[in-house]
Formats: structure tokens, C-alpha cells, sequence
């Protein structure tokens, strides 16, 4: 089984490449640069009226890191509509080190203690990278997404790299530009991130602050109400969508 280097994917990522795999249990992976790519503006996000009120409703307790290796195992595996995946082992486990070092981040969705939805990406710079989302119940992975937006919002973030379009990422506000259209927004969210073992970790210790390092804060949004120990409510999180830059 080929392993991945965390450095090498970091970089590809910075230059608008990505790993794939054929199916679940393929020996191999290869790399994918769209000629056309989907992007979900952060304040473009589509919050309709079903939606919003599943969100404020908080119709599922949403979490952010807390079971990483549980959503990229839950994205990984076969569904009725989806009966295989891109995601083999080498990038199940070369995510689940990079989560470890803090780029890769995970939002999950739960009904009672039960994971019913969510996704997970990589944070580089200002730009987050949506790898895979999973919706096991109702708009879960609906769900996620907003609060997700919401997250990058707070933190600064600039880009939200969709890879490619698809109806259900359209119906949320994605919009598809070319390769090159891309690569100027990833330039401008990447430059100056560092690339060694500071960046997000580094902000998540306090030892830096996005500023410095031109980082994205991934967990800003957790202290939006410092005074309490709860995450923001869904009525928040709609709030922060439909806020004005």
C-alpha cells in the first residue's frame, strides 16, 4: 500500500492539487488539478428557508474536531447512493496525521450521542480544503456546512475549495471557475502560511495569531461567548450567514 508524506500533501494542496483514489481499497492514489473548479464563496452561502430552520431549530448537536477519525471512516464507507469511495487508506491516514498537527478538521452532526452526518478538510493558510461530507439522517450534512461557513467566516478564512461541482453544492451557493480564476484565489490565501510545524497549530496554542502567520483560525468561533463552556447556537451560526462583510 503507498503511504503519503503530510508535507508532500500540504504542498500539492498549496498549488491546487489533490490526491484521489480509484475505489475504498485501492493500492494507489493520483493526483487531480481540475481544469474547472467549485468554490463555495463565504458569503455566498445559500441558507434556505427549510434550512434555516433546521438550524436554529438545533435540530443536531454540532461539534468541530471531536471525532475526526469517526467522519473520515463514515465518508469512507459505502452508502445505498454511494456505493464505493475515493477515500482508501493511505489518505484516511495520512489525513488522520495531518489532523493531528493540527490542518485537518472535522465537523460533526449528532442526534442524541449518535453521528449521523458531517465532513472533514484541510486548513492551509486562509483557504480550507472540503474533502468529503456524509449526511446519515435529514440535512445533516446540510448542516454541517453551515456551520462550517460560519466557522471560516470568524476565522478569516478566504477561500472554501469545493474540488468539483455537483447539483447538491450548487443548491448551497458553490459556483464553478476556471483553473486559473483558482489558482489567483489560492495565491492570495496561501501566501505567507507557514508551512513548517507552526501554522494552525501554532494559533491553536496561542503561541501565534492568525495574523502573524496569515493563517485561518479554525476555532475562533468557540470564543465568540468565552463565558460559556456550550458552542454557539444554531440561531447564531444563522445569524453569522446572513451577515454582511
Amino acid at each position: 500500500m503507498t503511504s503519503l508524506d503530510p508535507k508532500l500533501v500540504l504542498g500539492a494542496y498549496a498549488v491546487g492539487v489533490f490526491p484521489m483514489a480509484d475505489h475504498r481499497t485501492a493500492d494507489s492514489v493520483y493526483w487531480v488539478e481540475p481544469k474547472r473548479r467549485a468554490i463555495l464563496p463565504l458569503d455566498g452561502f445559500h441558507l434556505s428557508h427549510s434550512l434555516k430552520k433546521t438550524v436554529v431549530g438545533d435540530r443536531y448537536r454540532v461539534t468541530a474536531d471531536t471525532a475526526f477519525a469517526d467522519i473520515i471512516a463514515l465518508c469512507a464507507d459505502s452508502a445505498v447512493d454511494r456505493p464505493d469511495t475515493w477515500i482508501n487508506p493511505a489518505i484516511e491516514a495520512v489525513f488522520t496525521e495531518l489532523h493531528h498537527r493540527g490542518y485537518a478538521h472535522s465537523i460533526e452532526c449528532w442526534d442524541d450521542d449518535q453521528l449521523v452526518g458531517g465532513l472533514y478538510g484541510l486548513a492551509l493558510g486562509r483557504a480550507f480544503f472540503g474533502e468529503s461530507m456524509v449526511s446519515r439522517a435529514r440535512d445533516a450534512s446540510k448542516v454541517a456546512l453551515a456551520w462550517l461557513v460560519a466557522r471560516l467566516r470568524v476565522g478569516g478564512f478566504t477561500l472554501l475549495d469545493c474540488q468539483f461541482q455537483t447539483d447538491h453544492l450548487a443548491s448551497l451557493g458553490a459556483t464553478e471557475i476556471s483553473r486559473r480564476d483558482y489558482l489567483g484565489l489560492l495565491s492570495a490565501a496561501v501566501d505567507g502560511a507557514v508551512a513548517g510545524a507552526l501554522g494552525a497549530a501554532a494559533v491553536s496554542a496561542g503561541v501565534a495569531s492568525p495574523s502573524e502567520l496569515a493563517v485561518g483560525d479554525f476555532f475562533a468561533l468557540d470564543r465568540l461567548a468565552p463565558e460559556t463552556a456550550s458552542p454557539p447556537s444554531g440561531k447564531r451560526i444563522a445569524q453569522l450567514l446572513v451577515q454582511t462583510s
